[in-house]
């Protein structure tokens, strides 16, 4: 994508679309970095989705764009391609109102990102959004109303009403957080046949068999694995091996280790390890995991220790402790690495700071490189590398 542009227009029938035009010129791409979007998790005129262009060398973020108003875009996904994005639209998060997933369109020959339509997200505080590996399917949790809904992707990118709704129910130890259902991810695994929900206020990972042909999520034979009372479980990532699953527990401060079958999608826990030092009295709280795309380094966010985890996966999947490196800002919300595994980005959403480290190929220790860029709330990164020749 070498150039597009934003701009939006308004039409006056139920069938409204809004058109997006962004100017990346030559020179502001002349790094031969990525694309970097970020997404500010707010309402009004702060509520936006950015796009930088990211200096690999210096660790640099320029800015080239900036969306019109989306209320508290708080997560969004791109297709494989970077044909379609879709985010999360909520003009009140969390409030009373079921809230929205948008559906935008990449036409990189006129240089515009099209608003396609939008769908109810059947519930409060959206949280997550996933495409499946075949771009057929978008799977959303809800975290506010527990539920988590799955929509097809059409032809034209634009999303079907939701083709699948499934309702969590329960509640877990901690009677301040769990006392009833609370789905903060909804990660689809390695082979595109499983979806896996991780729900704070249950303890729970529930398991579902996809069909990303339409779209819909149905209970798989294993229906759900624990998490340790009281963990909440937050987000979760598959190792590119194929074969672990790890989830980063909010609540207790900690990451948890599981086997994964490809064949039947079961799950089975072999590991928790702790996120934070054994010295440290003060409280925080988990929010994301991310691994290498080499499956050697895990990373994982402290909000509130203000850090970022950093482990070494040995034999088996099995997590060692590297140390622990500061995330430069308040409240380190979303990571995203880069696709060769030298760059970690880190979206403090609290402190309007999202910050740059390098990854040491060898020891995994973080080093941070270039200047924190001032963006307001930073809650979801995406890096946009080439995607793959058609």
């Amino acid at each position: 994508m070498s150039r597009f542009g934003i701009r939006r227009r308004l039409g006056r029938s139920a069938g409204w679309t809004a058109l997006l035009v962004i100017v990346l010129s030559h020179a502001a791409r002349a790094s031969g970095g990525p694309l970097v979007l970020v997404s500010s998790f707010a309402g009004g005129a702060d509520g936006v989705i950015r796009g930088f262009s990211l200096d690999p060398a210096t660790g640099e973020l320029e800015q080239l764009y900036q969306s019109d108003p989306i209320p508290h875009p708080f997560f969004f996904n791109v297709t494989p391609d970077h044909g379609f994005l879709y985010t999360i639209h909520a003009e009140s998060f969390g409030g009373p109102q079921d809230e929205q997933i948008a559906a935008y369109r990449f036409e990189k020959d006129a240089g515009t990102l099209r608003l396609l339509n939008r769908q109810t997200t059947r519930g409060s505080a959206s949280c997550f959004v996933e495409i499946d590996a075949e771009a057929g399917a978008v799977l959303v949790a809800n975290y506010a109303t527990g539920s988590v809904v799955s929509y097809q992707i059409k032809d034209d990118g634009s999303l079907s009403p939701p083709v699948s709704f499934v309702q969590h129910a329960g509640s877990s130890v901690n009677e301040a957080r769990q006392s009833g259902p609370h789905a903060h991810c909804f990660v689809i695994g390695p082979n595109n046949r499983f979806a896996y929900a991780a729900d704070l206020g249950l303890d729970q990972i529930l398991c579902y068999a996809l069909d990303a042909s339409t779209g819909t999520v149905t209970p798989n034979v294993q229906p759900f694995v624990r998490t340790p009372p009281g963990s909440g479980p937050r987000h979760l990532t598959f190792h590119p091996g194929g074969r672990t699953m790890y989830v980063i527990n909010e609540l207790l401060n900690s990451v948890t280790r599981f086997d994964f079958e490809e064949d039947s999608g079961i799950l089975i826990e072999r590991e928790t390890i702790s996120t934070l030092p054994d010295d440290f009295a003060g409280e925080s709280y988990c929010a994301d995991v991310k691994i290498t795309p080499d499956g050697k380094f895990l990373y994982g966010t402290n909000r509130g220790h203000d850090s970022i985890a950093m482990y070494r996966i040995a034999e088996k999947g099995a997590l060692r402790l590297i140390g622990f490196e500061p995330s430069l800002g308040e409240g380190p919300q979303n990571l995203a690495i880069t696709a060769d595994g030298r760059l970690l980005l880190c979206a403090n959403m609290p402190g309007n700071r999202v910050t740059v480290f390098r990854i040491d190929p060898q020891s995994g220790d973080l080093t941070p490189l270039g200047t924190p860029l001032e963006v307001t709330s930073p809650s979801c990164l995406r890096i946009l590398e080439e995607p793959p020749s058609p």
